[in-house]
C-alpha cells in the first residue's frame, strides 16, 4: 500500500506518492546546486615582503589552496589560521596553502606593507604574500559590476586544475568549513598524478 501526499496547485487537490516525491526533491536539490567545472589555473605571481616571488605554476605537483584575503577581515584571518593548522599536518603529504593579501576596492594601495607583521601576528608558517587588485581580479575572473566576497579559496590540484572555489557566484562556502576543506585536500592527496 503507497503512502499518498496531498498537496494544492493551482486550485487543485493533487497526490504524489511519498518516494515520487522523495525522488523529486531529490532532483530539485541536485538541479539547485550550483555546478562548478574544474580548468586550468591561470599563472599568478605572489610577492612576498622578503621581496621573493612565487610564480603559482611552480608548485605543480602539489596540492594548493589559495586564500585571497583582506588583512582587516577578522573572518579571513580565522580562515588563514585554519590554513596554517592544515598546512601543517598535510604539508609534508604534498600540500601548500598560500595566502594572498590585497586591498579592498577604493582602498589606497598598500603596497602589501601589513603583510610581514601580520604573518607575525598570527604565526603563519606558509607563504603568504601580497598583489594588487587588478591581478587578483583577473586570476579570480571577476568582473568589476561583480559583488567582491572575501575570503576567496581556490583549490588547485597536483596537475594544475582549479578543483573548487569558494565567494565568486556559484562558489561553494563549505570550503572556508575545516572538516570539509581537508577533506578535499586529502582526496586530492591521493588522486594518481
Amino acid at each position: 500500500m503507497s503512502k499518498y501526499i496531498s498537496y494544492v496547485h493551482g486550485g487543485v487537490v493533487q497526490r504524489v506518492t511519498i518516494p515520487l516525491m522523495i525522488l523529486l526533491l531529490a532532483l530539485s536539490a541536485v538541479a539547485a546546486t550550483p555546478s562548478f567545472v574544474p580548468h586550468r589555473s591561470p599563472e599568478f605571481k605572489i610577492s612576498e615582503p622578503s621581496g621573493k616571488s612565487t610564480l603559482l605554476s611552480t608548485l605543480r605537483g602539489k596540492v594548493v589552496v589559495m586564500e585571497f584575503l583582506f588583512l582587516q577581515s577578522n573572518h579571513c584571518t580565522r580562515v588563514a589560521k585554519m590554513l596554517n593548522k592544515l598546512n601543517l599536518e598535510l604539508g609534508p603529504h604534498g600540500f601548500r596553502a598560500l595566502g594572498v593579501v590585497f586591498d579592498p576596492p577604493n582602498a589606497p594601495d598598500s603596497h602589501g606593507q601589513l603583510v610581514a607583521p601580520a604573518v607575525t601576528f598570527f604565526q603563519l608558517t606558509y607563504p603568504v604574500g601580497f598583489s594588487n587588485k587588478t591581478d587578483v581580479d583577473r586570476y579570480l575572473g571577476r568582473q568589476g559590476h561583480e559583488v567582491l566576497n572575501i575570503p576567496q579559496i581556490v583549490v588547485i590540484d597536483r596537475k594544475g586544475m582549479i578543483r573548487a572555489e569558494s565567494g565568486a557566484a556559484g562558489g561553494d562556502p563549505r570550503l572556508e568549513d575545516e572538516d570539509n576543506l581537508r577533506q578535499l585536500i586529502e582526496d586530492l592527496l591521493h588522486e594518481l598524478h
